[in-house]
């Protein structure tokens, strides 16, 4: 690889992590409010990983994240800053990054066929509950007073798993028709 062409792969790379934490950012200002909104935040990064692969795919999930730390309003509702990083759904946008370090890591491991992408988003929206639900009971009970596990599901998970799996077939989809199209994978 010459130098001119490892400089133009890395500016591609470049861009392409940067319109993905945009697409991210878009999807998240699709919400339906509730305690936790319904969005297509978990959509736009099965999708960018799926797409993009592990790799990039994760910084482009980092970057949305660091982008709604310093306050640029890319988490739902128009929101952004720290403070909404340590609301009660704080842990649910942290998890986003923990789903696409799993589906990186799981590619790493057993490549990229559709049924390990399939299988590592289904994984990653697992761990992004997991960590979502533990920091929203963390946070709920440090402001409101101790809440159940069962309430908290129902407010934070149950609700969510049709949409959720919804999302995943269809950037998994997705996925496989726009890595052809790009020739990123």
């Amino acid at each position: 690889m010459t130098t001119q062409t490892a400089t133009r792969s890395k500016t591609y790379d470049m861009v392409y992590i940067a319109v993905f934490a945009v697409l991210i950012a878009i999807c998240s200002w699709i919400s339906i409010p509730t305690t936790v909104p319904f969005t297509l935040q978990t959509f736009a990064v099965f999708l960018a990983v799926g797409v993009l692969g592990g790799k990039r795919g994760s910084l482009s999930v980092l970057i949305y994240i660091l982008l709604g730390a310093v306050g640029i309003p890319v988490f739902a509702g128009f929101s952004g800053g720290f403070g909404t990083l340590l609301g009660s759904t704080g842990g649910y946008i942290i998890g986003f990054l923990f789903s696409a370090l799993l589906m990186w890591g799981m590619e790493a491991l057993l490549g990229k066929k559709t049924w390990v992408l399939g299988l590592s988003m289904v994984l990653g929206l697992i761990v992004c509950y997991a960590i979502g639900t533990v920091w929203f009971m963390a946070v709920y009970t440090k402001n409101s007073g101790p809440v159940g596990l069962a309430a908290v599901l129902s407010w934070c998970v149950i609700p969510f798993i049709i949409p959720d799996l919804i999302k995943i077939a269809l950037a998994l989809v997705l996925s496989k028709r726009f890595s052809v199209i790009l020739k990123l994978n």
